[in-house]
């Protein structure tokens, strides 16, 4: 009997590893092919008091709204420039990337067609856009729009842009849509259900390490410098391959297990990544701020529009390690024994200075000057 046991365990183990797979013992099993780990579908829970047969009433009208957008869209899709009527949105207190904004009759138009429809069917919900600001947001359902997320890329025909729709229960995201309309493809997002493209079901396919992760990026111009800067750096660093330009269609590459493991951005606005939400953590991926705080309306400010979404736990967990950090761009000598130190050496090289003041500094930390 154990023979025979032993026999069956040694042919499935031989067969496995024909096939590719390996075993990660800090993962505690078989995670899967070729170092990525597909992930087993955890949807993002239904919000207590929030009612799943209205849910999806509401997510079927998500749908309509992203039809409408596409309606005002595609007929500005790589038209001659003079005809966008490109404007630019200066803001104060933002990045060098979001600090002037490109906005087109594309995105006015797109945003101004689902505002139109959410007050006709749902005045009493909220609603909150990029373009046309924000109403009732208390309200039990608020509607969070970013008509075209990647203006950029719209205005220089690159079709890595999309339109971003969200429901928001109570402040949490709980309906998602990223929608592609030059390339037909759409991706929906739902408390309680499997992430679909097109409606079939997507999963994340990630691997578990930092060093063979692809990340992505908008771009490094979105992170200020000092903190945020550094904490950017010290991803790029660690990571396999980074990569820029996407906007919210990175999101959805991961989403979708196409390849790409991790997206790490800051300086977004509430209408860049609530629409994201719902479909990464229906698709089995992880998404929070740097801190691993949820993504919430509530939480916006706090967060400070810094998001890191990944393909699974393990991977996050170790961004997190990273970004996660206390800010060190800012700390002072505010203590009078530490000042004296520093400056008793002044003609110390750099690397044995900073040794030596270690040491010192050890010490002091330890027994006191």
């Amino acid at each position: 009997m154990k023979t025979s046991i032993l026999k069956t365990a040694l042919s499935l183990l031989s067969a496995l590893t024909a096939e590719g797979f390996y075993i990660d013992p800090s993962a505690g099993g078989i995670p899967g092919k070729a170092g990525r780990q597909q992930q087993q579908q955890i949807t993002t829970p239904i919000p207590p008091g929030c009612d799943p047969q209205l849910l999806q009433e509401h997510a079927q009208f998500a749908s309509e709204l992203a039809d409408a957008a596409r309606l005002e869209i595609l007929p500005y899709w790589r038209i001659c420039r003079q005809s966008l009527g490109q404007e630019t949105k200066l803001e104060e207190d933002r990045s060098v990337f979001q600090s002037a904004s490109p906005v087109t009759l594309a995105d006015r138009a797109a945003e101004r067609a689902m505002r139109a429809l959410i007050e006709e069917r749902y005045p009493s919900h909220g609603i909150y856009g990029e373009e046309y600001g924000q109403v009732r947001t208390d309200a039990d359902f608020v509607w969070v729009l970013d008509p075209i997320d990647g203006t950029r890329s719209f205005i220089t025909g690159k079709p890595l842009f999309g339109t971003l729709i969200s429901c928001l229960y109570k402040g949490t995201p709980v309906i998602g849509i990223i929608d592609q309309c030059v390339l037909d493809e759409r991706w929906v997002g739902m408390a309680g259900r499997a992430s679909t493209l097109n409606g079939n079901p997507i999963k994340t396919n990630g691997v578990n390490t930092l060093k063979d992760a692809e990340m992505y990026s908008t771009t490094p111009d979105m992170f200020k410098q000092g903190d945020e800067l550094n904490k950017f750096d010290a991803m790029r660093d660690a990571v396999k391959t980074p990569h820029y330009g996407a906007d919210c269609y990175a999101y959805a590459l991961v989403a979708s297990g196409f390849g790409a493991d991790i997206v790490v951005e800051a300086d977004l606005g509430l209408y860049d990544y609530c629409a994201i939400v719902p479909v990464l953590q229906g698709a089995g991926g992880t998404i929070s701020d740097w801190n691993g705080e949820k993504l919430t309306l509530k939480n916006h400010e706090k967060s400070k529009g810094r998001v890191v979404a990944s393909a699974n736990a393990m991977l996050h967990a170790q961004a997190l390690e990273i970004l996660s950090k206390p800010d060190s761009s800012s700390e002072s000598i505010d203590d009078p024994a530490l000042s004296i130190i520093f400056q008793s050496t002044p003609t110390w090289t750099p690397w044995v200075g900073g040794v030596i003041v270690g040491d010192l500094l050890e010490q002091f930390l330890r027994h006191g000057p």
